[in-house]
């Protein structure tokens, strides 16, 4: 297991990851950090705690918008899909029924033999 030091407002944390895994991990601290950013520019100085809070809560929010988005997206396939299925279904069913007309036609013909 690797440990990587990330630094978070200005603190620095040991944290351990999976091997290999120390870029994305201190790629994730940047995002933090681009957020409590954003929070001192919009808010000012406050204290650490609320600094993080509001921080999480951009984060939060990003993801859950992310999620609802995803959720839709989903729906949009889920239809897409099923009017895909419902035409190939169209299609087999065509193609089944000239299969019946053809095989009766053969069979008419055998009968009349």
């Amino acid at each position: 297991m690797a440990q990587v030091t990330i630094t978070i407002n200005g603190y620095g944390y040991t944290v351990g990851c999976n091997d290999g895994e120390e870029p994305h991990l201190q790629a994730m601290a940047k995002v933090v950090e681009q957020h409590i950013d954003l929070i001192r520019q919009i808010g000012g100085q406050s204290g650490e705690g609320r600094i993080l809070a509001l921080s999480s809560l951009l984060m939060a929010d990003k993801l859950y918008e992310m999620e609802k988005y995803i959720a839709s997206l989903e729906k949009q396939l889920d239809k897409q899909k099923l009017k895909q299925l419902q035409k190939e279904n169209q299609e087999l069913r065509k193609k089944l029924d000239d299969f019946a007309e053809r095989a009766e036609s053969i069979a008419e013909k055998l009968n009349l033999s």
